[in-house]
């Protein structure tokens, strides 16, 4: 099977959400939340993370994650994970009290497929926001990425092996897994074309996440990403509210009395979507 035809499957009785001009949504990805050892890389960003969730919360933004959500491949155990980041968790429950809460599956938690991890939270492989602005606007395709990556995707659990028994340990020593298109630049520049190509020969706009690159252009008006949680001070993420998307970033500020405060700031956009 060629990435193109499982990129097409992903969206196979995928649910469809309403996208106009009154939608607020939020897309973040690959968070990787661990169970808060030296190898949980969610640990430095989790309090940008949670003040985050918090804003979006208050504002009435519907949460969609779009995979690699929790570390399943170092990880066996999804109760240490949602003991250690048990606040998210407890705001998760908020979001989805209120049925502002939607979650996908990347390849590092493919294991969420079976629904049995967290059997009150339903994981999709892919989200259609259907456009209903205009009857020429695009509707926006949201899925992980990991299905352009044959190692990601199709080999996944050969792959999970290598990481929780080769990679995992060595990582401890600065070794990066080549395995991962998020720090493999051939393999991320590669899974990238292929997302690119995909989404414009099928006219759709694509949003993942995946390489942990966050992009928005006016150039590419096909296919955007949302970046991650782990980068080494800030937290990435894609915002969607009046028709307009919008790439921003979480980090930890300075006020002039020294003052430290978690700020948000805008990368790129917003871009129309109409």
């Amino acid at each position: 099977m060629s990435y193109y035809t499982r990129l097409n499957k992903s969206f196979e009785g995928a649910i469809r959400l309403p996208l106009n001009r009154c939608s607020k949504y939020i897309l973040i990805s690959d968070c990787h939340r661990g169970t808060g050892t030296s190898n949980d890389n969610f640990l430095k960003n989790q309090n940008l993370y949670f003040a985050a969730l918090q804003h979006y919360y208050k504002y009435g933004y519907v949460y969609i994650e779009l995979g690699d959500g929790d570390e399943l491949w170092e990880n066996r155990c999804m109760k240490q994970i949602i003991e250690t980041h048990e606040n998210v968790f407890w705001l998760f429950s908020q979001f989805q009290a209120r049925n502002r809460l939607f979650m996908l599956y990347g390849n590092h938690d493919m294991a969420k497929k079976k629904q049995t991890l967290l059997p009150d939270i339903p994981f999709y492989e892919g989200i259609i926001l259907e456009n209903t602005a205009s009857p020429d606007a695009k509707d926006i395709y949201l899925t992980h990425g990991h299905q352009a990556d044959l190692f990601n995707s199709v080999l996944w659990r050969f792959t999970r092996f290598l990481v929780r028994y080769l990679w995992k340990p060595l990582e401890r020593y600065g070794v990066l897994d080549p395995t991962s298109a998020a720090k493999n630049y051939t393999r991320k520049e590669k899974s990238e074309r292929r997302l690119q190509h995909w989404a414009k020969q099928e006219n759709h706009i694509l949003i993942t996440g995946h390489t942990h690159r966050p992009t928005l252009t006016e150039e590419d008006p096909y296919y955007y990403n949302s970046g991650s949680c782990v980068h080494p001070r800030c937290i990435t993420c894609l915002e969607i509210e009046r028709m307009h998307i919008t790439l921003v970033k979480w980090t930890l500020a300075t006020r002039p009395d020294m003052v430290l405060y978690v700020a948000r700031e805008v990368l790129a956009g917003p871009i129309a979507l109409l």
